[in-house]
């Protein structure tokens, strides 16, 4: 419907250029028929007001007023073709190599015959977050990737640097598996809050990514940077200066937490330009070095380089090397030290083949242009110097240092958990709205003929057939709203699929994923599955069977049964084949997933506890452990079952396991259980 709406404001346009100089000419005739003679001007000079002379007046100022109008037109229309200009030329062309390729493999994909082969995928529970790769489509989550890089709302991120935040924040969950207690009433649950925005924007960015997300490398953009810069230091100035600052602060802190190989220090006044008043709270939970002058930083940096290389003598000609093997950076702001601490710090960093960096002019080398898409100019080269940068705002970037940040103590120390002898039913944390009551599952039709299942890998099921869906966003709209049974509005879906993209851009995708959506299964079975009334959805529970629901009820009848409660509880873990979308990296996931899962696992401790023969007991951890193997009280629980019943070499290989276990994850190391030290000199 767009284009008829562009026709008509094209045509009106025309209209307004053209109808004007039409008029004029047919009534009154051209502007100008000549210069006035002397007598005319006396004429004017003793009578000005006549008739003749307001016509030509407001003659003369209709013109004026329609080239206003045509020079803005022309103005616009030049705008937009050099815009469009630039993009042509930025537009990659396959070279003959891909160009050959591709036109053998469309022959092949015309000649060959397309047969549809559906493969069950198995059920079992998630032992970690897992990256799916997949073909990722137009409606997909994120706004992603141009120039190697993902944009999120307040910057743009090199993939590398995005892939060790989603890194990081899948860390986070872990941590929170590891340290949750089950049983714990004391407990309350803030730890399943969502992480900032910006990390779900860049999480839903890689979420259905086509490239696989494997332990990511050091950051590119610090090795670029160490490399690219000129011994001694430069200065930034430019609208880029800050931005590619806070980008720099936050590429270095995440390379360092997972490369110890990478240190950033920096001056009190660097960090307060680029963090603003998040600056001093937040400085001190992460793992960087301040400092109050640049002398406190030259001492830094030769002391870190004896402690690496004691016996070197280090020369020009191998910055590079020892660059690769440690990257020191140096941030700084152009107000910090006197000339005499300035030199000092260009020797030490000469010496060391650090990176020192000056937000401003630098008075002891050279200052580069720095724009506010990233890029770096040395106003000696002709071209831009090195990669593309990171650039984020304020907001974006303490959201992504939160992730990273050591958490501030909480005082009275953690709470021991209290176990409970007999299991009462686990607190309900899942998203409730209050606007519409849920679907009961006493009521429903007997026979239906869709089933979805949510618990696993995502599938929608016709009559026990698989049903393909074939937006990746009608597939996240039914996941979305089998976890939110009372339904969600236009806002929400789309907050959810989209994080961090703004929403009048998301609405039409929104709407053309649904409409597939429901048209793909009216047209498989007839059945009107996603109801819409008052701008919420919600699947309709006498049509669609959500195997997450059942789980949900299956809880509530172990809660409130008084008889048989030992078989209701294990009907609830039967109930349970894996984790909510185990196969699935949405950020909106994480919560109610581990509260999710929160609830099974307090079922198996309540059971284990209340179970009298210890065999039987320590089955049930072995069930929860197998459900989450990061939990540490599980395991300390099965351990403390182990020893009670006198097999101390299975206790010890189960103690083994588990921390080979955390090894694998990352965890073995953690900032979390040993907090990295924020070191503030002076």
């Amino acid at each position: 419907m767009r284009w008829p709406r562009r026709l008509m404001s094209l045509l009106f346009l025309l209209a307004l250029l053209a109808g004007p100089p039409l008029v004029l000419l047919t009534l009154i005739g051209p502007p100008i028929r000549g210069w006035p003679s002397m007598e005319q001007a006396r004429a004017w000079v003793q009578q000005p007001l006549t008739e003749q002379t307001l016509t030509a007046a407001l003659t003369v100022g209709a013109w004026l007023v329609w080239l206003m109008l045509a020079y803005t037109v022309a103005m616009r229309v030049l705008i937009r073709l050099r815009a469009t200009s630039a993009w042509l030329r930025r537009l990659p062309l396959p070279t003959p190599l891909q160009a050959t390729a591709s036109g053998m493999a469309g022959a092949a994909v015309f000649g060959v015959t397309t047969t549809n082969v559906t493969t069950a995928v198995p059920h079992s529970v998630s032992s970690g977050p897992v990256a799916l790769q997949i073909q990722a489509s137009p409606d997909g989550p994120g706004e992603v990737t141009h120039e190697n890089g993902i944009v999120v709302s307040g910057g743009w991120l090199p993939r590398d640097v995005a892939a060790q935040v989603t890194a990081a924040a899948a860390l986070v969950w872990l941590r929170r598996r590891r340290d949750y207690h089950p049983r714990n009433a004391s407990r309350d649950n803030s730890d399943l809050a969502s992480l900032p925005p910006t990390v779900a924007a860049v999480q839903a960015a890689l979420a259905d990514s086509p490239r696989p997300l494997a332990a990511p490398a050091p950051s590119i953009g610090i090795t670029a940077l160490v490399d690219v810069l000129p011994a001694g230091g430069v200065g930034l100035i430019g609208a880029g200066a800050l931005p590619v600052g806070r980008g720099l602060l936050v590429t270095a802190l995440f390379a360092g937490h997972r490369h110890p190989t990478t240190s950033l220090i920096t001056t009190k006044a660097a960090l307060a330009s680029l963090l603003g008043p998040a600056a001093e709270a937040l400085g001190r939970r992460l793992p960087l070095t301040i400092v109050d002058n640049l002398d406190e930083a030259a001492q830094l940096v030769h002391a870190a380089h004896h402690r690496a290389e004691p016996h070197t003598v280090p020369g020009p000609e191998d910055r590079k090397s020892r660059a690769a093997r440690h990257r020191q950076i140096v941030l700084l702001s152009e107000e910090d030290g006197d000339e005499s601490q300035v030199k000092h710090l260009v020797e030490a960093s000469v010496t060391t083949a650090a990176a020192v960096v000056a937000l401003g002019k630098w008075s002891a080398g050279p200052t580069w242009r720095a724009d506010s898409a990233g890029h770096l100019h040395n106003p000696l080269a002709s071209e831009r110097t090195g990669p593309r940068l990171c650039v984020l705002d304020q907001m974006a970037a303490t959201d992504l240092l939160a992730l990273i940040a050591v958490p501030d103590p909480t005082p009275g120390g953690p709470t021991a958990p209290r176990a409970t002898p007999l299991p009462h039913p686990p607190d309900p944390r899942l998203p409730r709205q209050t606007t519409r009551h849920e679907p009961t599952l006493r009521h429903q039709v007997a026979r239906q003929r869709l089933h979805l299942r949510v618990l696993g890998d995502p599938q929608l099921l016709l009559d026990g057939e698989p049903l393909a869906v074939r937006r990746s966003a009608a597939l996240h709209i039914l996941v979305y709203l089998a976890a939110h049974p009372t339904g969600a509005d236009t806002a929400q879906l789309t907050d959810a699929i989209w994080p961090g993209l703004p929403r009048r851009s998301l609405t039409g995708r929104l709407y053309t994923a649904l409409s597939d959506l429901r048209g793909t299964i009216r047209d498989a079975g007839g059945l009107p599955a996603i109801d819409h009334v008052d701008d919420r959805y919600r699947l309709n529970p006498a049509h669609i069977n959500v195997d997450l629901w059942h789980l949900n009820a299956a809880i509530h009848h172990a809660a409130s049964t008084l008889t048989n409660t030992h078989a209701a509880w294990q009907a609830v873990l039967d109930a349970y084949p894996a984790d909510l979308a185990a196969t699935r990296t949405w950020p909106w996931l994480d919560p109610i997933r581990e509260a999710t899962r929160r609830q099974i696992i307090d079922i198996c401790v309540s059971l284990a506890t209340a179970e009298p023969d210890p065999h039987r007991a320590f089955r049930l951890l072995q069930a929860g452990i197998r459900i989450d193997p990061y939990n540490a009280e599980l395991h300390r629980h099965a351990g403390r079952v182990l020893t009670a019943l006198g097999d101390h070499e299975a206790a010890a290989w189960l103690h083994d396991r588990y921390q080979q276990t955390l090894t694998r994850a990352g965890l073995d190391d953690d900032t979390a259980a040993h907090p990295v030290t924020s070191t503030t000199i002076g």
